[in-house]
């Protein structure tokens, strides 16, 4: 009597995943997504397009239509990771709210909550370019307050039970803003992880783990196949986790030599020197990002590396091959004609 085998294919490593099988040479692709509502953005270098699984099961998909202009900003190392940061973000805002309309469609009608349209929702209807952007804007504002004003907000509070002349001193400035940047990524860490246990995020977070593995399936050159792409780890070293440890790794660098320079100061203007100082931050962030991603072979920069795929831990979870498949048609929409397109 034979066994019965098991169908589940094997999860690769990381150091697998770059391999291809099928002799293609490996790559490393320019697309990035993000998770959404029940599906998935892909970012190509000529189009972005969501893929959102509908309440009837189907899939849809559409490209999502951006401005064609480029700034002569967008290419000037250290100002365009700002910018190209924005941008994506008011991007994966709108296609998070429209990945929510999309998901109810086709559901059937008991599951359906009927609500009665309010003068709110119709303006809302009606401004949705506006409502996009202040609500990307709203989620700046957030993580700033959050990550970069209250840690310092905490040390400036415990400073005052300092005596003055222990605090004026530079080695005090270093030490404060060392636990500055621990609490800093105190806080991030406790926020990853009381949001990947509420039911919804697990779900989005599935979702993102499907868009890595996608990803990287598409990088190793293997067709693109609900069991190709499940071999994959749901880690990628260039994710947008990455960037925001990346950030909060480097303010910490950043905050502590202007504090040198600038010495102890009331407590108003630490925090005005850090919300300053934000857009600057992320602008290196951007470059050392995409320096380790090009350099990935490099022992350093795969150390730079590791926490980043070590947080994805919180972001992530693995997927089943509904949302595979949904991952899939969002790639496949961007994918450029010319494959030499969207190397890194």
């Amino acid at each position: 009597m034979s066994k019965k085998k098991d169908n589940k294919p094997a999860v690769r490593s990381a150091e697998e995943a770059v391999k291809c099988d099928l002799g293609t040479p490996a790559k490393k692709t320019t697309i990035g997504g993000q998770a959404l509502i029940e599906g998935v953005m892909m970012v190509g270098p000529s189009r972005t397009c969501i893929a959102v699984r509908k309440g009837d099961g189907t899939i849809h998909v559409e490209e999502v239509k951006q401005s064609e202009k480029v700034t002569h900003f967008e290419n000037i190392p250290f100002i365009r990771g700002c910018i190209r940061f924005y941008k994506m973000l008011v991007t994966g805002t709108g296609a998070l709210m429209r990945s929510a309309d999309i998901s109810e469609e086709g559901k059937p009608a008991d599951e359906k909550e009927e609500t009665k349209p309010s003068g709110l929702d119709n303006f809302l209807n009606r401004h949705k370019n506006i409502v996009v952007t202040l609500a990307a804007i709203l989620g700046i504002l957030l993580s700033v307050g959050l990550f970069i004003l209250l840690p310092r907000l905490v040390v400036d509070i415990v400073s005052k039970f300092i005596p003055e002349n222990i605090v004026q001193q530079t080695w005090m400035t270093v030490i404060l803003n060392i636990v500055e940047g621990i609490l800093r990524l105190l806080f991030f860490l406790i926020y990853l992880i009381n949001a990947s246990r509420l039911k919804d995020i697990k779900r989005v977070w599935q979702y993102h783990g499907a868009e890595h593995k996608t990803i990287a399936c598409y990088e190793a050159g293997e067709d693109l196949t609900v069991a190709n792409v499940l071999k994959y780890p749901r880690f990628h070293p260039r994710c947008g986790t990455a960037f925001m440890f990346i950030v909060l790794a480097i303010s910490i660098l950043i905050y502590t030599v202007i504090s040198v320079f600038t010495g102890a100061q009331p407590m108003w203007v630490n925090l005005l020197i850090r919300v300053v100082v934000v857009p600057f931050i992320c602008g290196i962030s951007y470059e050392v990002l995409r320096f380790v991603g090009r350099h990935d072979k490099n022992g350093f920069c795969r150390l730079l590396s590791k926490p980043g795929l070590w947080l994805q831990k919180f972001t992530t979870n693995e997927p089943d091959a509904a949302i595979v498949e949904v991952a899939i048609a969002s790639l496949q929409a961007v994918i450029p004609e010319n494959k030499e397109d969207d190397v890194w």
